[in-house]
């Protein structure tokens, strides 16, 4: 199990505070750091389920310098919504956990965590 977290989110702390007290056994990716490549993001954005316009934080100042929310969200504009996140990391929403099953988790709530702990 991995989780990409920035230590300045209160959502991230709680979610590793969560994973510790349940002991589980976790690698913490700081991905504002070791920033994903694009394939990761393709990877765990295919482990999720979900589009990376599902997982991108447009409220963010880089987000609206780019014009996201303007940005098409169709098959053609995948690419250039994915390159927008390895290029930008503080775009991508968080935490993400990818679970032992090979799923993944947007773990922003206690429950989610949970869930990607049954996994």
């Amino acid at each position: 199990m991995e989780i990409w977290i920035n230590p300045a989110c209160s959502k991230c702390r709680s979610a590793v505070r969560l994973l510790d007290a349940e002991g589980a056994d976790y690698t913490v990716r700081r991905y504002l750091e070791d920033v994903p490549t694009e394939d990761e993001i393709r990877a765990v954005l295919g482990r999720l389920g979900l589009e990376p316009w599902d997982i991108t934080r447009t409220q963010e100042a880089v987000a609206k310098e780019l014009g996201l929310k303007e940005w098409p969200r169709d098959a053609a504009s995948r690419d250039r919504w994915v390159t927008a996140l390895a290029e930008h990391p503080k775009l991508i929403q968080r935490p993400i956990i990818t679970a032992d099953d090979g799923t993944a988790v947007v773990a922003r709530t206690d429950e989610a965590v949970r869930d990607a702990l049954s996994r």
